[in-house]
Protein backbone atom coordinates (compact mmCIF):
# COMPACT_ATOMS: atom_id res chain seq x y z
CA UNK A 1 0.00 0.00 0.00
CA UNK A 2 1.36 3.49 -1.03
CA UNK A 3 1.27 5.88 1.98
CA UNK A 4 1.36 9.34 0.83
CA UNK A 5 3.46 11.49 3.03
CA UNK A 6 4.49 15.83 3.23
CA UNK A 7 6.34 17.96 5.34
CA UNK A 8 4.34 19.75 7.62
CA UNK A 9 7.32 21.37 9.80
CA UNK A 10 10.16 22.39 8.20
CA UNK A 11 12.26 24.57 10.37
CA UNK A 12 15.68 25.51 9.39
CA UNK A 13 18.62 27.72 11.75
CA UNK A 14 15.66 29.08 14.04
CA UNK A 15 16.24 31.27 16.66
CA UNK A 16 13.52 33.20 18.97
CA UNK A 17 15.25 35.75 21.20
CA UNK A 18 13.41 37.30 24.36
CA UNK A 19 14.63 40.30 25.61
CA UNK A 20 18.37 40.00 23.67
CA UNK A 21 18.65 36.29 24.81
CA UNK A 22 17.95 32.87 22.40
CA UNK A 23 15.16 30.80 23.93
CA UNK A 24 15.38 28.52 20.69
CA UNK A 25 18.69 28.81 19.46
CA UNK A 26 19.65 27.73 15.54
CA UNK A 27 17.27 24.71 15.93
CA UNK A 28 16.65 22.53 12.65
CA UNK A 29 13.54 20.02 12.60
CA UNK A 30 11.70 18.61 10.28
CA UNK A 31 8.25 16.98 10.70
CA UNK A 32 6.86 14.53 8.31
CA UNK A 33 2.39 14.03 7.68
CA UNK A 34 2.56 10.54 8.38
CA UNK A 35 4.75 11.17 12.09
CA UNK A 36 3.57 11.54 15.92
CA UNK A 37 6.30 13.53 17.96
CA UNK A 38 6.93 14.03 21.91
CA UNK A 39 8.76 16.83 22.75
CA UNK A 40 10.76 16.59 26.25
CA UNK A 41 13.69 18.45 27.86
CA UNK A 42 14.54 20.53 30.88
CA UNK A 43 12.45 23.47 32.45
CA UNK A 44 13.13 26.79 30.49
CA UNK A 45 14.86 24.34 27.05
CA UNK A 46 12.21 26.00 24.89
CA UNK A 47 9.36 23.29 25.07
CA UNK A 48 6.49 25.80 24.93
CA UNK A 49 8.01 28.05 22.60
CA UNK A 50 8.84 25.80 19.81
CA UNK A 51 5.40 24.57 19.87
CA UNK A 52 4.11 28.43 19.51
CA UNK A 53 6.35 28.46 16.49
CA UNK A 54 4.80 25.55 14.98
CA UNK A 55 1.49 27.24 16.04
CA UNK A 56 2.24 30.09 13.60
CA UNK A 57 1.41 32.18 17.12
CA UNK A 58 5.08 33.95 17.03
CA UNK A 59 7.74 34.16 14.45
CA UNK A 60 11.14 32.85 14.78
CA UNK A 61 13.88 35.99 15.06
CA UNK A 62 15.97 34.41 12.67
CA UNK A 63 15.88 31.34 10.54
CA UNK A 64 12.92 29.94 8.42
CA UNK A 65 10.25 28.33 9.34
CA UNK A 66 7.55 26.47 6.85
CA UNK A 67 4.25 25.18 8.45
CA UNK A 68 2.24 23.46 6.24
CA UNK A 69 4.76 24.32 3.25
CA UNK A 70 3.82 27.97 3.88
CA UNK A 71 6.96 30.48 5.25
CA UNK A 72 5.94 32.23 8.01
CA UNK A 73 6.22 36.07 7.44
CA UNK A 74 4.81 35.58 3.75
CA UNK A 75 1.63 33.58 4.61
CA UNK A 76 -1.84 34.69 6.04
CA UNK A 77 -1.58 33.66 9.61
CA UNK A 78 -5.05 33.72 10.28
CA UNK A 79 -5.72 31.55 7.56
CA UNK A 80 -3.00 28.78 8.01
CA UNK A 81 -4.11 28.74 11.98
CA UNK A 82 -7.30 26.75 10.73
CA UNK A 83 -5.24 24.20 9.55
CA UNK A 84 -3.63 23.76 12.55
CA UNK A 85 -5.30 22.26 16.10
CA UNK A 86 -3.99 23.76 19.34
CA UNK A 87 -4.33 22.68 22.77
CA UNK A 88 -2.96 24.18 25.57
CA UNK A 89 -3.52 25.35 29.42
CA UNK A 90 -3.74 28.64 28.32
CA UNK A 91 -6.53 28.24 26.08
CA UNK A 92 -8.62 26.39 28.48
CA UNK A 93 -8.72 30.19 30.59
CA UNK A 94 -10.24 31.90 27.28
CA UNK A 95 -13.10 29.57 27.80
CA UNK A 96 -16.36 31.01 29.77
CA UNK A 97 -17.17 28.73 32.26
CA UNK A 98 -20.84 28.84 30.95
CA UNK A 99 -20.54 28.11 27.72
CA UNK A 100 -21.66 24.65 26.32
CA UNK A 101 -19.11 22.09 25.78
CA UNK A 102 -20.74 21.81 22.63
CA UNK A 103 -20.76 25.37 21.96
CA UNK A 104 -16.75 25.66 22.74
CA UNK A 105 -16.07 23.39 20.59
CA UNK A 106 -17.91 24.44 17.72
CA UNK A 107 -16.79 28.34 18.19
CA UNK A 108 -13.09 26.62 16.80
CA UNK A 109 -14.96 26.86 13.42
CA UNK A 110 -14.25 30.51 13.53
CA UNK A 111 -11.17 30.75 15.44
CA UNK A 112 -12.70 32.27 18.98
CA UNK A 113 -13.36 31.27 22.42
CA UNK A 114 -16.71 32.46 23.73
CA UNK A 115 -19.82 32.19 21.17
CA UNK A 116 -21.01 35.45 20.06
CA UNK A 117 -23.09 36.12 16.96
CA UNK A 118 -22.08 32.84 14.81
CA UNK A 119 -24.55 30.70 13.04
CA UNK A 120 -23.44 27.22 12.74
CA UNK A 121 -25.33 24.39 10.49
CA UNK A 122 -26.61 21.64 11.48
CA UNK A 123 -23.40 19.87 10.40
CA UNK A 124 -21.44 21.55 12.37
CA UNK A 125 -23.03 20.34 15.24
CA UNK A 126 -23.49 16.69 13.72
CA UNK A 127 -19.58 17.25 13.22
CA UNK A 128 -19.07 18.80 17.14
CA UNK A 129 -21.04 15.49 18.84
CA UNK A 130 -19.30 13.76 16.41
CA UNK A 131 -15.85 14.37 18.10
CA UNK A 132 -17.29 14.79 21.42
CA UNK A 133 -18.06 11.03 21.40
CA UNK A 134 -14.13 10.18 19.69
CA UNK A 135 -12.53 11.78 23.07
CA UNK A 136 -15.26 10.09 25.10
CA UNK A 137 -17.40 13.35 26.10
CA UNK A 138 -20.68 11.78 24.30
CA UNK A 139 -23.82 13.15 25.71
CA UNK A 140 -21.32 16.41 27.46
CA UNK A 141 -22.71 18.46 24.86
CA UNK A 142 -25.36 20.87 26.82
CA UNK A 143 -23.12 20.62 30.16
CA UNK A 144 -21.33 24.24 31.07
CA UNK A 145 -17.62 24.30 30.54
CA UNK A 146 -16.89 25.40 34.37
CA UNK A 147 -18.67 22.04 35.14
CA UNK A 148 -15.95 19.79 33.89
CA UNK A 149 -13.62 17.65 35.78
CA UNK A 150 -9.91 18.20 34.77
CA UNK A 151 -9.82 15.38 32.77
CA UNK A 152 -13.22 16.51 30.66
CA UNK A 153 -12.05 19.93 30.39
CA UNK A 154 -7.89 18.70 29.01
CA UNK A 155 -10.35 16.48 26.39
CA UNK A 156 -13.07 19.16 25.34
CA UNK A 157 -9.55 21.17 24.76
CA UNK A 158 -8.31 18.27 22.64
CA UNK A 159 -12.26 17.98 20.66
CA UNK A 160 -11.84 21.13 20.22
CA UNK A 161 -8.58 21.47 18.30
CA UNK A 162 -9.95 18.58 16.07
CA UNK A 163 -12.78 20.42 15.42
CA UNK A 164 -12.05 21.89 12.11
CA UNK A 165 -9.68 18.21 10.99
CA UNK A 166 -6.56 19.51 10.82
CA UNK A 167 -3.31 18.61 9.48
CA UNK A 168 -0.90 19.81 12.07
CA UNK A 169 -2.51 18.61 15.84
CA UNK A 170 -0.33 20.47 18.88
CA UNK A 171 -0.57 19.65 22.65
CA UNK A 172 0.97 21.81 25.01
CA UNK A 173 1.17 19.08 28.06
CA UNK A 174 -2.09 17.59 27.55
CA UNK A 175 -2.43 16.11 30.88
CA UNK A 176 -0.06 18.29 33.36
CA UNK A 177 -2.09 18.15 37.01
CA UNK A 178 -4.41 15.63 36.21
CA UNK A 179 -5.03 12.75 39.28
CA UNK A 180 -3.40 9.55 38.14
CA UNK A 181 -7.23 8.05 36.59
CA UNK A 182 -7.73 10.97 34.93
CA UNK A 183 -3.91 10.99 33.28
CA UNK A 184 -4.50 6.98 32.11
CA UNK A 185 -7.61 7.94 30.82
CA UNK A 186 -6.97 11.09 28.82
CA UNK A 187 -3.23 9.18 27.62
CA UNK A 188 -5.75 6.02 26.91
CA UNK A 189 -7.88 7.92 24.20
CA UNK A 190 -4.58 9.60 23.25
CA UNK A 191 -3.32 6.34 22.42
CA UNK A 192 -6.18 5.38 20.02
CA UNK A 193 -6.23 8.35 18.30
CA UNK A 194 -2.45 8.49 17.24
CA UNK A 195 -2.61 5.00 15.78
CA UNK A 196 -5.73 5.91 13.51
CA UNK A 197 -4.73 5.93 10.33
CA UNK A 198 -6.71 9.30 9.54
CA UNK A 199 -5.18 11.08 12.33
CA UNK A 200 -2.83 14.30 11.58
CA UNK A 201 0.53 14.67 12.12
CA UNK A 202 0.82 15.08 15.85
CA UNK A 203 3.71 17.10 18.39
CA UNK A 204 3.07 16.80 22.25
CA UNK A 205 5.01 18.50 24.53
CA UNK A 206 5.36 16.44 27.94
CA UNK A 207 7.47 17.05 30.98
CA UNK A 208 7.54 13.43 31.73
CA UNK A 209 8.26 10.40 29.88
CA UNK A 210 5.37 8.42 31.10
CA UNK A 211 2.69 10.68 29.81
CA UNK A 212 4.19 9.17 25.84
CA UNK A 213 0.65 7.62 24.44
CA UNK A 214 1.23 4.47 22.65
CA UNK A 215 1.42 5.09 18.79
CA UNK A 216 3.87 7.96 18.89
CA UNK A 217 5.95 7.25 16.41
CA UNK A 218 9.39 10.04 17.03
CA UNK A 219 11.33 12.06 20.16
CA UNK A 220 12.89 15.29 20.24
CA UNK A 221 14.62 16.10 23.52
CA UNK A 222 15.90 19.80 23.96
CA UNK A 223 18.06 21.44 26.36
CA UNK A 224 18.91 25.51 26.34
CA UNK A 225 17.00 25.75 23.22
CA UNK A 226 18.81 23.67 20.92
CA UNK A 227 18.11 20.29 19.96
CA UNK A 228 19.79 18.15 21.98
CA UNK A 229 18.73 14.38 20.27
CA UNK A 230 15.80 13.66 17.72
CA UNK A 231 14.64 10.73 15.78
CA UNK A 232 12.25 7.43 15.97
CA UNK A 233 11.08 7.32 19.82
CA UNK A 234 13.15 4.03 20.95
CA UNK A 235 16.55 5.44 20.15
CA UNK A 236 15.90 8.67 21.11
CA UNK A 237 14.49 8.38 25.15
CA UNK A 238 17.07 6.04 26.19
CA UNK A 239 18.81 6.12 29.81
CA UNK A 240 21.70 7.63 28.38
CA UNK A 241 20.18 10.42 26.42
CA UNK A 242 17.99 11.57 29.02
CA UNK A 243 20.50 11.34 31.68
CA UNK A 244 22.73 13.87 29.54
CA UNK A 245 20.16 16.36 28.84
CA UNK A 246 18.77 16.03 32.44
CA UNK A 247 22.42 16.06 34.43
CA UNK A 248 21.20 13.38 36.30
CA UNK A 249 21.38 9.91 36.34
CA UNK A 250 18.14 8.35 34.58
CA UNK A 251 16.76 4.80 34.01
CA UNK A 252 14.71 4.64 31.18
CA UNK A 253 12.53 1.32 30.75
CA UNK A 254 9.49 0.52 28.37
CA UNK A 255 7.03 -1.74 29.89
CA UNK A 256 3.56 -2.51 27.85
CA UNK A 257 4.72 -0.06 25.14
CA UNK A 258 4.87 2.78 27.43
CA UNK A 259 8.20 4.53 29.17
CA UNK A 260 9.01 4.59 32.49
CA UNK A 261 11.38 6.36 34.48
CA UNK A 262 13.37 5.36 37.67
CA UNK A 263 16.77 6.76 39.74
CA UNK A 264 19.63 5.79 37.93
CA UNK A 265 22.57 4.12 39.53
Amino acid sequence: MLIYMSRVLDFNNITVSRDGRPIINNLDWQVESNQRWVIIGPNGAGKTTLLRVAAAQIQPTTGTAKILGHTLGSVDVFELKTRIGFASNALSQHIPNSETVLDAVMTASYGVTGRWNEKYEDVDKRRANRVLAEWQLDGYGERPFGTLSDGEKKRAQIARSVMTDPELLLLDEPVASLDMAAREHTIEVLSSYAQAPTAPAIVMVTHHIEEIPKGFTHALILSKGQVFAAGELAGTITSEKVTQAFGYPLQVTVESGRFRLRPGK
